[in-house]
């Protein structure tokens, strides 16, 4: 699973220049603006931890009600291409790190975002993940996690499934090069379930391409060295 994990990172350094195109789909308009909206209103005045945030996308929409962001991403390719992004008056902290360690963030924050994130994270690796990111959130934070619906037709077609039950996907890039990455489509009960005991106020809306959650930190966690 280590070397899946490799795998992707440079996938995703080597998409950066070209990751946005996904957000051009013109079918997709209308659910993107209402979920640019959402993650504007979610979080007015914190001082949120965004994880796996690529090249800024989300960032700047949360930027515009936020009073700080510290987003963090493995890739040192689209934290450049995020630097390039208009933040306006938010203090935003762009951070090298891996959203399973979070190694070098000091204290906590009042807020979490885990946008497009949660479908590339092994099954096995979901408590970790979740033990990590709560750790660095006060007790009663509020949390966004939003990502992708599969729809048939419409979505990359899955391409395999592992015995632990982790489906794939075959990328291709502009260059041609094709790339086989880690992509779990959730149900709004499986969410449930991860979030029992992390979470409060489970909120699940179902659009058609994309999902959207909110909820609030239940407990504070002491972080794990696994």
């Amino acid at each position: 699973m280590a070397e899946l994990q490799t795998d992707m990172i440079q996938f995703y350094a080597r998409r950066a220049g070209e990751y946005e195109t996904m957000y051009l789909r013109p079918e997709r308009q209308a659910e993107l603006r209402w979920l640019e909206r959402a993650v504007t209103q979610a979080f007015a005045g914190e001082d949120v931890l965004e994880v796996a945030c690529g090249t800024g996308y989300w960032t700047q929409f949360i930027a515009r009600s936020a009073r700080s962001i510290a987003a963090t991403d493995v890739s040192r390719e689209v934290l450049e291409y995020a630097k390039q992004k208009d933040f306006g008056a938010c203090d935003v902290s762009l951070l090298e790190a891996d959203a399973f360690s979070l190694e070098g963030l000091s204290g906590t924050y009042s807020a979490g975002f885990a946008g497009f994130w949660w479908s590339h994270i092994p099954k096995d690796e979901t408590t970790r993940f979740l033990r990590t990111f709560h750790a660095r959130l006060r007790p009663g934070s509020p949390v966004v996690l939003m990502d992708n619906s599969f729809v048939a037709g419409n979505s990359t077609p899955l391409s395999r499934t592992d015995d632990a039950s982790n489906t794939y996907q075959t990328r291709q890039l502009a260059d041609g090069s094709r790339h086989e990455i880690l992509k779990n489509f959730l149900s709004e009960h499986d969410l449930r379930t991860s979030l029992e005991p992390w979470g409060r106020d489970v909120e699940f809306v179902p659009l058609t391409y994309y999902w959207f959650c909110r909820y609030r930190v239940a407990r504070s966690v002491v972080p794990s060295r696994a």
